[in-house]
Parts: structure tokens; sequence; C-alpha cells
């Protein structure tokens, strides 16, 4: 009998997986919450032949518009996964329980932005953010349009907006030359083993001289202004722990602001499991992606940010082993070196664009680090000094709103110096009479206990 495999995440890592798995003779279950597959960038190479062999393949059951809203841990076998099938703002969604052999998490990630004074008006948004919607909609963002942030993202970004018809005044990467030259240069013949990474950030720096668009490092915006919606944008010097220099201060009109400080993984399935972390930031896994905890396993940026082919590379992996695959296959064997060598290029990633602890000196009393409750900076300061995490959480309402901590999250738990923002009983909001009804009894969802 084939193993059931499910798949929480369609993006690179999890398509990837499922293709896996498929090849290892397993049956998949591919679980998303979007309407299509290939994650918030399906613009990579190869997507529409892996999109079409998975989702065609006989053993694929395709789970769009589901979110898996729980992850129940039972003995030793694989957890059970609780999903709920229907759009997210659907008065109706069915509750439906799958019981698979092994579970593959690859959730992804998303931007993470660190609070400024101002973060919260229209027209500031996430690099990640302007990239989808020019991408989805085909129109230009902004006629005077501030790119800011740290990390290579912000180059395709740029690149993205100037091609849509938005005019990018600069970009702005907050590392002085210094720290990004050397994490970069940094043992310098595994560069041999990313041709393409030199090749893709040469046609960057091309397009982006094209277009005259200056690529200033050292440099950030530490504040938006606006009545109503983003007006100005006052950037600042930078020391190499993110310190403002005085008196660098510039004004800068815009009418659109993308800021990204590279990404937050999302942790909340992996925790829900039970995976032990790494330095309390990604998923620990061995060599076959296998988690701490039996039968799962993880893959894509909740194990290291690396981008879409270390993603890919390792999704392929987890689902070949999630399906039973021989780890001495030569497929399995290829996979391991190339996961190997991204994951050199994710340290090298990782030093050349570190986030400087004293970034929260940019940071006034009364800037809004929560932007769902509107929590602003001293009110948390105050309740910091008095009381616990969990009180803090509960005077504050820091993280209790709808986005439950997933953005704001990461940078409170700085902040005040504790806690896991990543823990919660319940992974997705999930309405009372939908958990009260009982699952959905489906043969043809692959639900019957295994």
């Amino acid at each position: 009998m084939s193993r059931h495999v499910v798949i929480a995440g369609a993006g690179p890592a999890g398509l990837c997986a499922a293709a896996g798995a498929l090849r290892a003779g397993a049956e998949v279950t591919l679980v998303d919450a979007a309407e299509n597959p290939g994650g918030q960038i399906r613009a990579w190479r190869g997507f529409e032949r892996l999109r079409d062999h998975v989702l065609g393949h006989p053993r694929c059951d395709w789970w769009p518009e589901s979110s898996i809203w729980s992850i129940e841990r039972v003995g030793d076998g694989a957890p059970h996964v609780h999903v709920l099938c229907g759009e997210i703002d659907a008065a109706e969604r069915d509750r439906h329980v799958l019981r698979p052999d092994a579970l593959v998490l690859a959730p992804g990630a998303h931007d993470r932005v660190l609070p400024f004074p101002g973060w919260e008006l229209p027209g500031v948004s996430t690099a990640g953010a302007a990239q989808a919607f020019v991408k989805g909609e085909g129109l230009a963002l902004g006629d005077r349009t501030l790119i800011a942030g740290s990390g290579p993202f912000l180059l395709p970004v740029a690149a993205t907006l100037l091609e849509a018809g938005s005019r990018v005044l600069a970009v702005l990467e907050a590392n002085p030359a210094a720290t990004v030259a050397r994490g970069w240069t940094r043992r310098p013949w595994e560069l041999a083993s990313q041709p393409g990474k030199a090749a893709e950030l040469a046609g960057y720096a091309a397009l982006l001289a094209r277009h005259r668009v200056p690529c200033r490092t050292g440099r950030a915006v530490i504040e938006a202004r606006g009545d109503g919606r983003v007006e100005e944008a006052v950037t600042a010097r930078l020391r190499p722990d993110w310190s403002i220099v005085p008196g660098t201060e510039k004004v800068i009109a815009v009418d659109a602001l993308c800021v990204t400080h590279g990404f937050s993984p999302r942790l909340e399935l992996p925790v829900a499991a039970g995976c032990r972390l790494r330095a309390g930031a990604f998923v620990e896994v061995d060599g076959e992606q296998r988690t701490s905890v039996p039968a799962v396993y993880a893959a894509g940026e909740i194990t290291g940010i690396a981008g879409a082919p270390a993603a890919r590379t390792e999704g392929l992996l987890a689902g070949w082993a999630a399906g039973g695959g021989s780890p001495d296959a030569p497929e399995a064997v290829a996979a391991r070196r190339r996961r190997d060598q991204a994951r050199a290029f994710a340290a090298r990633l990782a030093a050349a664009h570190p986030i400087g602890a004293a970034w929260p000196g940019w940071l006034r009393p009364d800037t809004i680090v929560c932007r769902c409750e509107d929590t602003a900076y001293g009110t948390l300061q105050r309740a910091a000094r008095e009381d616990s995490a969990h009180a803090v959480k509960l005077a504050t309402r820091a993280g209790l709103g709808p986005c439950q901590a997933r953005i704001c999250g990461p940078t409170v738990a700085e902040l005040r110096s504790g806690g896991n923002p990543h823990h919660r009983p319940i992974a997705q909001p999930i309405r009372l009479g939908e958990l009260a009804k009982p699952p959905v009894e489906n043969p043809d969802k692959k639900e019957s206990a295994r």
C-alpha cells in the first residue's frame, strides 16, 4: 500500500515536495490557502510544467483555498491535520481531518518590516506586497517610489516596479558597503556553485543603471510623513549597528514607499507540531529534511532564508523521503549536494544583510508597533517594565489583532526580550460554528483512517 503524504503549502518548496513524493510512489494531498499554487512569485523557470505535472497526477489531490488550522499530535505516528476548506471570508467552511503517514511542512515566509514612525500610513507597503500588486494588477505603483530596507530582494522589486512604469527614486540598503561586501566575499570559492546568482545580480544592476536609479548602502528610511497618506520619507545614514548618524537626515517627496528588512518564516505550523527550532528562528532538520517530530518533514524558508531555488531543492528532498524514497537514490544524492550549496548561500546572505541591534533607536514613544491594535512603542515599554510577557500581551493587546502576531510578533518579542511569537493553539482563525460542526467524512478527500 502506498504512503499518504500531506503537504502544507504549495509554493516552490511545497510543489516540489509533491513532485518528490509522487516520484517515490506516494499518494499526495497538497493543501494551500491560495487559489493557485506557486506561492507569491510564479515566474520561476519550469513552474508551469511542474504545476501541470503535479496537479494532473492521478495520485495527487489538490486542495486550494484550504487552511490548516490545527495539528494534532498522535503518539509516534504522523500528526493529524485539521483543515478548513473554503475562502477565508466564506460564511460556511467545511472542516476535514487528514490522517497521513507523513507530513511535509512548507508554509514559506513573509516580508519582515521593522516599525518606524509613520510606517502605518497608506502608501507604505512591504516590498513583497508591492511586487505582488504590480504583477497581479499590471499597474504602476507610484510616480515617486522609494524602495528601502535590507537584502537582495530589494533589487527584483525595483525591477518589477520599473518594468510596470513606476518611477523609482532610489534603492536604499541599510547595511553599510563594508558589511555587505564582507558577507558576500567570505569564502569566495563557494560562489562558483551559484553562477546564476551573479548573472541575476548583473541583470538587475544593468536595468537600474538604464533607468538611472541610484543604489545606496548604509542608509535607511527612519520616518514616513503625510496627511492621510505618505508624502515624505525621512532617510538617514546608519552606522554598522544601524544607529543613526546625527545630521545625515534627508527628506524626500514620495507617493509610495516600499520597505522590507528580510523575511520571517511562518513557524506557526512547525511550532504546533512540536518541531524543534534552531536558534529559535528556523526549523531544525536532518540531512533528509526530517524534523525532530516523527514522520514530519520541513522544507523551504522555514528551515533558512535562501530563496526559491533552495526551497525547491529542499522540497524535492523532503517529499522524496516522506514518500518512502531511498536516500541512496542518485537523484536524492544530487539533490542533497545542491541543497548544501544553497545552505552555504543562505549563510552568506545572512552575513551580508544582518539586522543591526540598534534599530529600536529609530522609534519614538508614539510609534505604532502593532498596527492591528494601534499599540505604541511607549505603551509596550511601560508594560514590559512592570509585567510578565503574558501580562504585557494582555495589557497592550500587541499581537492579539487579526494577524495574530504574524507581522508584529517577532518585533514585539525582540523589543520586550522574550516570548515565542510563533506559538498559538490555533494556527488559523476558525469560527465557533465551524468548530462545533463535525468533520466532513469524504473518502475522496483521503480522510479514511490509516
